[in-house]
């Protein structure tokens, strides 16, 4: 034990050579200490919680939820709306799942949990009965939760277990003892949903965001069979059966813009469209245990949209208007008449609700404190829209303090980067918009997903630099708007928005005051060669494959770290230890060149995270820091 921690000294060393402080698990290099007005001003804040939907209770009224009490998410049982929340997990590390067994008679659920934000889940069950749990995987390979039987037998799932880089399908069981190995072939293959039957099993194979299959594999058999054979590249969402067992309710962008929800006929091959009325995507969607209702969600210009239609009639049902935010964890109760639904808000942390969908009612089951604020002291954001260097229209959301400006201004950018910034509640932009007057401009750069498939293929490849122009093209805008102050903008983002922070720094680091990469891709060679094995090919098919030489040129071209004299404002990088997407590599090497060039950074690493802070001391700490570090460089 003794040499273990020696040698874990030496890493940190020799990692951190310059002089170091240490709090928690968290390492910092020229980050001062966090003052104690800070810490007060940001207590309340910091103290707000969110709950979301997991599972409804097939033997009982109640369902479980997530919501965090101490350090990190775990699952708590809820009997009745608003009642009190009994905490069921109790760990250190974060739990995700939390999928009840349908099968009435076996009282327990599935969940997930790594270690230290490795990412590398492991799946238990947890005996209601008892109030043991166990884990059933083996505690090495990478494994993503997937649905039940119907009958509760098994339940499937995706892992790499197999080689270490294909993540392959597989069944379980409670028990532990063995799995079954159903599709086994190269890829990210994940299941989605049993036949009514429970003998067949439809699973997906994800290429890229703009490229997926549908596959139906018979369980006894193994055999593979493709859904919608065709030659045209498809991009799927969500798939389920429909209850009669005669056809699939999915979502796709076939000969269209967007993802539809549409039916797949088994009989005879044939495709109907249910959304084309809808031009968005559809997000997600679940169907009631008789068949008779799917409930779905569109996105409608980074809005949330909740749509119930009756599977036979295809009439939609009249439902109670909803505010602005985000609405996911949809499941319909097993008494087909009640509708789970998680709803997030700009001005409201996410909590779970219940939707009579007969009686247009929707009641509250949780309410998550707000550290004793009031909701309608926060900022609802305003969608606006500006013309890019080519003439492409760019949305953004713009946040704004009361009273008058000229405000900083923060630019958040979003990560994936095919994902999208949609009006969610923030404590942390609340905190800086409310407390510390900040604006902040929350922008979706061409290569955003939810506009379509042509605009999510605008910054692929050889295009990646087009989506920072658009960044200096909100540059450009906030220099003509009287109420915001171009002399003072900051920019930050994680993971991909982390690489678009310091993409932005060497682009307009005359116009920018100050920079917060976090998990940021500094490198697009070395995060390609260092990040795991089973995600290299997913993310080759949006950067580029560095093995062409070509393309390897271009990467290095525009790589911030071979860019980084260009930056000589102060810069922020944070980052997670044990980050399995963007190694911490990628952060040592652009903090050592920025050093090198004489320039100022600050430096964080959490010892204990992967891809993000997800435990309360972490993020508290590492989101006071940033506030202190806005303060210095925006607003003094």
């Amino acid at each position: 034990m003794r040499a273990y921690f020696f040698l874990f000294l030496f890493s940190v060393t020799t990692l951190f050579p310059q002089e170091q402080t240490k709090v928690g698990n968290l390492v910092m290099e020229n980050v001062p200490e966090i003052p104690v007005k800070v810490k007060e001003r940001s207590r309340q804040y910091r103290n707000i919680r969110s709950a979301s939907f997991r599972s409804w209770d097939p033997a009982r009224e109640g369902m479980l939820i997530a919501t965090r009490f101490a350090e990190t998410t775990q699952l708590h049982y809820l009997d009745h709306p608003l009642g009190a929340r009994q905490q069921i997990t109790f760990y250190d590390e974060p739990v995700g799942g939390g999928s009840f067994c349908p099968d009435p008679g076996t009282r327990g659920f599935l969940f997930t949990k790594d270690v230290g934000g490795s990412e590398y889940y492991q799946i238990f069950y947890y005996d209601l009965n008892t109030g043991a749990s166990k884990m059933l995987t083996d505690g090495t390979s990478r494994n993503g939760l997937g649905p039940w039987s119907n009958n509760g037998a098994y339940f499937a799932f995706n892992s790499n277990m197999g080689n270490g880089v294909d993540m392959n399908v597989y069944l379980g069981t409670i028990h532990g003892d063995s799995f079954k190995a159903l599709v086994q072939e190269p890829g990210y293959w994940y299941p989605l949903d049993w036949s009514p039957d429970d003998k067949r099993l439809l699973v997906g194979k994800y290429v890229s965001i703009n490229e997926s299959y549908l596959y139906i594999v018979d369980v006894a058999t193994g055999t593979l069979t493709q859904v919608n054979p065709t030659d045209k590249k498809i991009s799927y969402g969500s798939a389920r059966f429909s209850r009669d067992g005669k056809g699939i309710y999915l979502t796709s962008d076939e000969d269209s813009e967007f993802r539809h929800l549409r039916y797949y006929d088994l009989k005879t091959g044939k495709m109907k469209l249910l959304t084309g009325h809808i031009p968005w995507n559809v997000t997600g969607f679940t169907l009631s245990d008789n068949g008779r209702m799917l409930a779905f969600v569109t996105n409608e210009d980074a809005v949330s949209r909740l749509h119930v239609i009756n599977t036979r009639t295809r009439r939609e049902y009249p439902l109670p208007e909803l505010p602005m935010g985000e609405i996911y964890g949809l499941d319909f109760h097993p008494d087909n008449k009640r509708l789970s639904l998680t709803l997030n808000t700009p001005q409201t942390p996410g909590d779970v609700y219940v939707l009579q969908i007969g009686k247009r009612r929707l009641t509250r089951w949780t309410k998550s404190e707000v550290g004793g604020l009031n909701t309608e002291n926060f900022v609802v954001p305003e969608l606006i829209h500006i013309t890019s260097f080519d003439g492409l229209r760019i949305p953004a959301f713009l946040y704004k303090p009361k009273g008058e400006g000229p405000f900083p201004v923060v630019v958040y950018i979003h990560g994936g980067p095919e994902s999208q910034y949609t009006p969610y509640f923030s404590s942390t932009f609340q905190y800086w918009i409310n407390e510390l007057g900040l604006a902040v401009l929350a922008p979706n750069v061409r290569g955003s997903n939810g506009y379509g498939k042509s605009y999510l293929l605008l910054d692929n490849g050889y295009k990646r630099e087009d989506s920072v122009k658009d960044i200096g093209a909100f540059i450009d805008w906030i220099g003509t708007q009287p109420d915001l102050n171009a002399e003072r903008i900051g920019v930050f983002g994680g993971s991909y928005g982390g690489y678009m922070v310091l993409a932005s720094m060497t682009h307009y680091n005359d116009r920018l005051r100050a920079a917060v990469d976090v998990v940021g891709i500094s490198n697009f060679v070395t995060f390609l060669t260092n990040t795991k094995a089973y995600r290299r090919d997913l993310r080759r098919a949006e950067y580029g494959d560095e093995r062409d030489p070509e393309m390897r040129a271009f990467l290095e071209s525009i790589s911030p770290a071979n860019n980084a004299r260009k930056i000589t404002k102060p810069l922020f990088i944070i980052q997670g230890y044990n980050d399995p997407r963007v190694p911490v590599t990628e952060a040592e090497q652009m903090r050592d060149v920025i050093r090198a060039n004489g320039g100022d950074v600050w430096y964080m690493v959490a010892m204990d995270e992967g891809h993000g802070f997800r435990k309360k001391f972490n993020r508290d700490y590492y989101l006071n820091a940033v506030s202190l570090f806005w303060e210095k460089y925006l607003l003094d």
